[in-house]
């Protein structure tokens, strides 16, 4: 399994985290993350098709919002909420604070 590449934290800029935040199924899944220590991407993927998903995971990832790691065959994912506090102080839970 291939190791994933992740911005440090001191290179997310707030549009890709926008951007990334815009679309329904990403903000559902950051959403998911934000009350959970992590999970598999089939614990988040909705009944969705794998190559949707893992589009969307690659857009999470690119922007910084969200660390996957390969444990096993599995994906672990984890919402990188203290990079984007410090980065961004209170956009994440503004945005969570937001009703579904």
């Amino acid at each position: 399994m291939r190791p994933y590449k992740h911005p440090p934290a001191s290179d997310l800029v707030l549009e890709r985290v926008l951007y990334a935040l815009s679309d329904s199924i990403r903000l559902e899944i950051v959403r998911h993350l934000a009350g959970v220590d992590n999970a598999t991407c089939g614990e988040l993927d909705g009944g969705r098709p794998k190559s949707t998903v893992s589009h969307h995971f690659k857009v999470l990832r690119e922007s910084g919002l969200v660390l996957t790691e390969g444990v096993g065959t599995a994906h672990i994912n984890t919402l990188r909420r203290d990079d984007i506090d410090r980065r961004f102080p209170g956009l994440l839970a503004a945005i969570l604070a937001q009703p579904a």
